[in-house]
């Protein structure tokens, strides 16, 4: 018996991350990223968690009506968010879990195969 979910082929699933590096649905990504259901956008944010604002999310702020859960991987280690930042992203609309980003990719891709409108923000470090 094949318990393997079917994911649609248009989703983007993390298959990998390692090193900086993200492979996603196939193709390679280096650095930060911000991931939709069918699409994958570099992202300019500092590595430092601790110097990310909310400037940073505003090309998910655009979107923030079409997003239900939006995670946040902070990199290799969980950091807390800082209550001005959860603040400023609740008022763009977004609601963030945060996680390290190896949980924040896992995490995003059970919800995108369950077809949530899920995005995530991955610090690559």
């Amino acid at each position: 018996m094949d318990i393997t979910p079917l994911v649609r082929s248009d989703l983007q699933i993390v298959q990998a991350y390692k090193n900086g590096c993200f492979r996603i649905s196939g193709s390679l990504y280096q650095g930060n990223i911000l991931i939709l259901k069918n699409e994958v956008l570099s992202w300019d944010a500092p590595q430092d968690f601790s110097s990310v604002t909310a400037d940073h999310f505003s090309p998910l702020a655009e979107k923030a009506d079409e997003i239900d859960v939006f995670l946040l991987g902070t990199g290799g280690q969980m950091h807390f968010f800082r209550p001005d930042l959860r603040e400023a992203l609740k008022e763009k609309g977004l609601i963030a879990d945060v996680m390290e980003t190896g949980a924040a990719c896992r995490t995003y891709n059970v919800l995108a195969a369950e077809g949530r409108r899920v995005a995530v923000a991955l610090l690559s470090t």
